[in-house]
Parts: structure tokens; C-alpha cells; sequence
């Protein structure tokens, strides 16, 4: 193969593997023009245009348009120029892609309905600014904007609940559990009082009575449990929780009984919100924090193993 020989339709064929109509398209539409022809009319081609046919080839397969390719094989714009461009556009896709499998994935995962399935769709297809302003609105709404408790919407706003360009579909379940969330009213309200009993120091007022010594033994000894996975309701949990009764029994001058135990169980379900548990639950997973243990309310934990182990051990 040199400079000099001139190949037909057929023999480009054969070397490029692509078919003769296919190549006759390609020479009719000027992306590889014919070098000469022979004296019977036939189209004939020299290396020049072999080796532009086995690029324009090599561009289509990476899904390039016509003409782009023919803007490259014209040097009006150079090969990496064009990759470059194209890799960017390629980029967009695989992330509207991914996005598209972690929806079906939820869906699959859910059992979805139509209505649930159209609503988790619609909700992913907003743009970083939409949602963005959802969120907004919601932090607004929810505190509103005179008179505000400032420290409260900071604390808010800084854990602003934000879905990544290429969301998991644990993120994607999350982000649309927590775009349903923000537009209940009373989970507002709940968010509200405790942004601002948060913001402003104030402790649970089981915690008050008690007194920090002991409510920081208990976060320490619930931690524990939680991080090494005891269940409340396990038989794991109940010397612990008869520890912790007697302690709580001794600093509040009552007798440690099923009576108390109930008591007890009620003051810690007091002490926190589910809702609002969930909502910050939610945050961390869309935003892809990790999980702080110490961060983890040890409240729910131990109202539920106080409810189950009502009888003393």
C-alpha cells in the first residue's frame, strides 16, 4: 500500500469493513470524495482517502455526526477539539442514564405505583436551581421571614438537602421521600419548634431533670449499643436497660418499677421527634454524608427497649 495505488469501491470495502453503499454515501455526500475515476467511469481512491474513510469510520463509531466529521476531515476543526466537545455531551448522557436506572431501580425496588413512579420522575428532572429553590421555599415557609429565629434557619440551611449529579438509587428513594416530606404542614411545624429548642440550647426536659452527668453516661452507653448493632428489643438490651432504670430511678428519687418504666419510656419518646429524625436522616443520605454515631438521637433506642423490657431483670 502506497501513495500511488488507487483502490475501487469494493477493494475500500474490503479494507474498511464498511459496505459499498455505505461508502458510495459517504462519497456522494463529499466526506471522502473520489481521487480520480477510470476510464469506464468507475470511482477509484488513493491512500489519502483510504485513511479519511477509516477516520470518519472510527468518529461515527463513536457517534460523531456527518458534519462534524466532514468539518474534521476538512481540518476546519481538529480531532481532539472535537472529542473534547463530544466527551462533554457524552458526559451529560451517561449522567441523564444513570439517573434514569436509579429511578427504574427504586421503582423496581418499591413496587411503585404509576402515580408514585410519574412523581419520583418529575421530581429527579429538576434542575439543581429547581430544586434548590424547593428547598428554599420550604425553609421560608417554615420559619418565616420576619421575625425568624436566625440561628435556627442557619442550622437549617446549612445541611440544605442537596441531590448530586449522579444520585444512587438510595439518594434518589431518599430525595423523594424527602421533596414529600417538606410539603406536609405539620412536619413543618415539628422542624420548627425543634430547629429553635435546638438553636437556642435549650435540652429535652428529661434531660434537665436528670442533669448532664447522667444524660452523657446514657448518650455513651446507648451509642455503644446502636454502634455494635444490639436491638432495643433484644435480650442484649435488657441489662442495660435495668442499669440505666436504677440510675434514672436513683437521680429522680422514684422507685424503679414498671410504673416508672413506662414513665420513663414516655419522657424519651417526648424528647425527640420521629418526623423530624427522619427528615435529617434523609439529608444526610441525598447529600452522600456519612452517618455520625455521635450524632444519632439515642432517645427512640431506648424508648423502644424500655417499652419492650418493662418487667426489672
Amino acid at each position: 500500500m502506497d501513495a500511488t495505488t488507487l483502490y475501487s469501491i469494493g477493494e475500500l470495502s474490503r479494507r474498511t469493513g464498511l459496505s459499498v453503499r455505505t461508502i458510495r454515501f459517504y462519497s456522494d455526500s463529499g466526506a471522502v470524495a473520489p481521487t480520480t475515476r477510470s476510464p469506464a467511469g468507475y470511482r477509484l481512491y488513493d491512500l489519502d482517502a483510504l485513511l479519511r474513510l477509516q477516520l470518519l469510520r472510527t468518529l461515527r463509531e463513536l457517534g460523531l455526526d456527518l458534519a462534524t466529521i466532514k468539518r474534521v476531515l476538512n481540518r476546519e476543526l481538529s480531532v481532539a477539539e472535537v472529542a473534547a466537545a463530544h466527551a462533554d455531551a457524552l458526559d451529560v448522557q451517561i449522567r441523564e442514564l444513570h439517573l434514569r436506572r436509579s429511578v427504574l431501580r427504586v421503582v423496581a425496588l418499591r413496587g411503585s405505583t404509576p402515580e408514585e413512579t410519574t412523581h419520583m420522575h418529575r421530581l429527579t428532572q429538576l434542575s439543581a436551581e429547581e430544586r434548590r429553590r424547593l428547598i428554599d421555599a420550604f425553609v421560608t415557609d417554615t420559619f418565616g421571614s420576619r421575625d425568624a429565629d436566625s440561628a435556627a434557619v442557619a442550622m437549617v440551611r446549612a445541611a440544605t438537602p442537596d441531590l448530586p449529579d449522579d444520585p444512587s438509587s438510595d439518594q434518589i428513594a431518599a430525595w423523594a421521600e424527602l421533596a414529600e416530606l417538606v410539603g406536609d404542614e405539620d412536619f413543618r411545624a415539628r422542624l420548627r419548634r425543634s430547629a429553635m429548642s435546638q438553636a437556642a440550647g435549650r435540652a429535652p426536659a428529661i434531660e434537665d431533670e436528670v442533669g448532664e452527668p447522667l444524660m452523657r453516661l446514657t448518650r455513651q452507653k446507648v451509642g455503644e449499643a446502636m454502634r455494635s448493632g444490639t436491638d432495643p428489643l433484644s435480650d442484649g438490651a435488657a441489662p442495660l436497660v435495668a442499669d440505666l432504670v436504677h440510675r434514672f430511678a436513683e437521680a429522680l428519687a422514684r422507685t424503679p418499677d414498671i410504673e416508672f418504666r413506662d414513665w420513663l419510656s414516655q419522657r424519651f419518646d417526648e424528647a425527640h421527634d420521629p418526623k423530624v429524625d427522619r427528615y435529617w436522616h434523609l439529608v444526610w443520605i441525598v447529600n452522600g454524608w456519612q452517618v455520625v454515631p455521635a450524632l444519632t438521637p439515642v432517645h427512640p433506642w431506648l424508648a423502644q427497649a424500655l417499652r419492650h423490657h418493662r418487667i426489672a431483670s
